[in-house]
């Protein structure tokens, strides 16, 4: 099989948050509620099946602040993990970092492994103040949350 990555449409929302809605199910991230898809749509990387033009996968790339950003939401069907969709996606979004001259990306994670391919290294959460007292404050399960920080430096 092959795919293709490309940024993501508006129609193709539903099928993001039925992605993120099933890896969220199965504990390997944060749920996510359509409304905020649809809000952050713009943000959205997308691989779909070149054959059938199925969407396979998702991720996106938030910005976080003037020189940060940070990768959500990823996810790949079931059926089509170990094919490298996951790296790939998480390539795309730091080429599209590079582009928009941000300094550093991060992600909170639980596939840690998978980042480190591509040149994460492991962080502290101590070093993204920001995020944990804008977003993280509001989750179900701060302050024991159990993903592990990442970030790369671009630049």
């Amino acid at each position: 099989m092959t795919y293709k990555i490309q940024k993501a449409e508006l129609s193709q929302a539903i099928k993001i948050h039925s992605l993120v809605k099933e890896a969220a199910a199965e504990d390997k991230m944060l749920p996510r509620a359509l409304g905020e898809v649809y809000e952050s749509i713009r943000d959205f990387f997308i691989v779909t099946d070149s054959e059938t033009g199925d969407v396979i996968g998702c991720c996106a790339l938030q910005i976080a602040w003037n020189d940060l950003a940070e990768i959500r939401s990823l996810a790949v069907e079931k059926k089509e993990m170990g094919k490298g969709i996951g790296k790939a996606l998480i390539e795309a979004c730091i080429e599209e970092a590079k582009k928009m001259k941000i300094k550093r990306v991060f992600a909170l994670t639980y596939v840690t492994e998978l980042f480190m391919k591509v040149g994460f290294e492991i962080i502290s959460k101590d070093e993204l103040p920001y995020k944990v007292w804008t977003v993280c404050i509001k989750c179900h399960k701060f302050p024991d949350c159990d993903e592990q920080a990442v970030a790369i430096n671009l630049f």
